[in-house]
């Protein structure tokens, strides 16, 4: 029944790529075609040669916006998980094996500024929502043009750039828990030369569970300047103060026994609410780049971006005082030519390199304060790539594409407390060549397929590489491997339907893989061969087309569907073979179904089905985490009141289903405490003013 149900949905779920409903310029009704930044330009989804999604502004406000969860959750073959407010992890195409929280081997850029560090680490959950215009996602690895990555490249675009219109947004959020919002967002465009935007939000809440609040306050600023006809330049910055307390992980026992509870004492380790365990994150991120028309065929393009992170992480063991600083630079040229029409060419050549520098102190935890020093480091790294990309596309039809990177990294650590022999030293990972090899093919104006060649490499990160068990691994190896795809996509000649299938094939050598310690403290190791294969689907339905008059203006559905085929290919530790095992944290189904209507008189209805399948939560695959159906659903009102002034009244619900389940589970958790209990059934409601 339950494999009958899901065939039936991969079969009337077909695509890779959530869809964007954008209107022409004074036109509510015609449907545009889907673009993606991707490649160093906008472009038709439709004939683009890699899987990809576009998530608007609107779809992000969709759902609660005290996260990008709910509209991340949308794209097949994308997850985003929560152990608690604040604590995010993501995975594009992979697993959360890596990732006790944050973001690991997937390149995440805000506009032409890379978000990720020199360390390989992004601090996703500083950015507010709401500062966000649009994501463009590239799935699978494309270390040739990004650097390194294995799992493929996230492009947030940020709201101040290419400013239309004048816009004030005021939002004010209530709900269960404790949960507070407030974010306001200022579009301004000055002049027909110069635009601006400022975004600052505030939320807090005290959290589903003991030990969980959140306050996080948050301040961003874009700004474009076109000085001249042929040249511009863009500003960007943000400044986020981010705290949030861990609850930590329950055994199956004590999650029946008490969701709520925080993690609780065990022998001599003290629980989470008496340790005060939590995250503490100050961070300034910011960026200049400059365009330059150099002739009607080249253009030169250099951004130039740095920050600085204050991190404290107040754990079971011990408490750990991060000082990151990065500086970076993106550099390019473009030269875009033309054969008589026939056939349009175009290639890019450029470099980008980062330096990081890492102090990493622990102390004693005397419940939350700092105690005496444990270990003291110092870690300093280098990662860039050269990268070369050549492009024709034949009579409108027929794309050809190729580009060739070149990447290095490497660390130089010291060992300051306590001194060790050999406690200095380098890690130096060998340059590596990644090439990737595209094509798509419009067999119709509505039909394309495309096939696809990359290499994947991920480099450990800092905090990998130096992780809580304060060790500095000089072992661990880069993750490779071959990533082989084919596709294809279809929309309707009106486009109130759209659908894509992607298949692929990912070979990874050396994945990187999380063990905790009989402590608690996590270390990495490289897990052999993992074979990873899927399926990903979706498909983008007008139901009704959008129109200005009647009961009911515009009716769309959106379905997306993922089928992962994962296992450890070869992989032994400490003498136990798990070759043949699923890999671990990857779920063989997800699905996502969204409905949203728009009504007379402004009313609007959201709603957002999320399925995800049982999952192996350690790598003997004798824990799992079961399945679960989250429903979520957003009901509004939008009034115009004078002018321009518009208010919109809004209430929302988060698991209708009241659902018991975990929404980020810990992986090869010692003492079995696997998992994070999530709210149950919770609502929400607020106010938001347009101008």
């Amino acid at each position: 029944m339950h494999r009958t149900l899901r065939f039936a949905l991969l079969l009337t779920t077909v695509s890779s790529i959530p869809f964007v409903c954008a209107q022409a310029q004074g036109d509510t009704t015609r449907i545009k075609s889907v673009e993606v930044q991707a490649y160093f330009s906008k472009q038709p989804l439709l004939g683009l040669t890699s899987s990809a999604s576009a998530i608007s502004g609107e779809q992000v406000e969709r759902q609660q916006t005290t996260t990008l969860l709910p509209a991340l959750n949308t794209v097949a073959g994308l997850r985003m998980e929560e152990r608690s407010p604040g604590s995010y992890r993501l995975a594009l195409r992979g697993s959360m094996i890596r990732s006790p929280f944050g973001v690991r081997n997937v390149k995440i850029y805000m506009d032409e500024f890379p978000l990720t560090d020199a360390g390989g680490n992004t601090y996703l959950n500083l950015i507010d929502p709401l500062g966000v215009a649009s994501i463009h996602i590239l799935k699978g690895p494309d270390g040739s043009l990004y650097g390194a990555n294995s799992g493929g490249v996230v492009r947030l675009q940020p709201k101040g750039f290419d400013v239309q219109e004048n816009q004030i947004q005021l939002n004010v959020t209530a709900g269960a828990y404790g949960l507070f919002q407030e974010q306001l967002s200022i579009q301004h465009k000055a002049s027909e030369r110069y635009n601006f935007s400022f975004d600052q939000a505030f939320v807090r809440s005290d959290g589903y569970r003991e030990n969980s609040s959140l306050n996080k306050k948050a301040f961003q600023t874009a700004h474009q300047w076109r000085y001249s006809p042929q040249a511009e330049l863009r500003v960007f910055a943000l400044y986020s103060d981010l705290g949030y307390r861990t609850p930590g992980g329950l055994t199956a026992a004590q999650m029946a026994e008490n969701p709520r509870q925080a993690r609780p004492a065990a022998g001599a380790t003290p629980g989470a609410r008496e340790q005060q365990a939590g995250i503490y994150n100050k961070t300034f991120y910011g960026g200049v780049a400059h365009q330059w028309q150099l002739s009607d065929k080249l253009t030169h393009h250099v951004s130039v971006f740095g920050s600085t992170t204050d991190f404290e992480n107040a754990f079971m063991t011990n408490y750990e005082v991060r000082d990151e600083r990065n500086l970076g630079m993106r550099t390019f040229v473009s030269y875009v030519g033309r054969d008589q029409g026939s056939v349009q060419w175009e290639m890019q050549l450029g470099f980008e390199g980062q330096k990081g520098w890492n102090k990493i102190n622990n102390y004693d935890n005397n419940k939350g304060v700092q105690g005496a020093e444990q270990a003291k480091d110092k870690l300093d790294n280098n990662q860039y790539s050269f990268f070369y990309r050549a492009m024709a596309k034949f009579y409108n039809r027929w794309t050809v594409e190729g580009s060739l990177g070149l990447n290095k990294a490497s660390i130089a650590y010291e060992q300051l407390f306590p001194t060790v022999a050999n406690g200095t030293g380098d890690i130096e990972f060998d340059a590596i060549w990644m090439p990737r090899l595209a094509s798509s093919f419009l067999l119709t104006n509505n039909l394309a397929l495309r096939a696809s060649i990359s290499k994947g490499y991920s480099t450990p990160t800092i905090a990998e590489v130096r992780s809580s068990d304060k060790q500095v691994n000089t072992a661990l190896d880069a993750e490779t491997g071959t990533n082989y795809e084919t596709g294809i996509r279809w929309e309707s000649r009106n486009r109130r339907f759209m659908a894509d299938l992607a298949f692929y094939s990912y070979q990874m050598d050396n994945g990187i893989i999380r063990q905790l310690d009989a402590n608690g403290a996590d270390f990495y190791v490289n897990a052999g061969k993992m074979d990873q294969k899927g399926i990903e689907a979706s498909v983008n339905v007008h139901i009704l087309k959008p129109q200005t008059h009647g009961w009911m203006r515009d009716l769309t559905y959106q379905g997306a569907v993922a089928r992962q085929f994962y296992k450890f290919e070869r992989y032994e530790l400490a003498g136990k073979d798990y070759s043949g095992n699923k890999v671990t944290a990857v779920p063989d189904w997800t699905v996502a179904n969204t409905l949203s209507a728009s009504f007379a008189q402004g009313i609007f209805i959201h709603l957002l089905h999320n399925h995800v399948s049982s999952m192996p939560l350690n790598d003997a695959n004798t824990v799992e985490a079961k399945k679960y159906d989250l429903l979520q659903a957003k009901a509004g009102v939008t009034l115009p009141l004078q002018g321009k002034l518009g208010i919109q009244l809004f209430v929302g619900a988060d698991n209708l289903l009241n659902e018991k389940y975990s929404l980020g589970n810990d992986i090869n958790a010692f003492g079995n405490r696997f998992f994070n209990p999530s709210p149950t059934r919770n609502f929400y409601g607020g106010v938001k003013l347009m101008l």
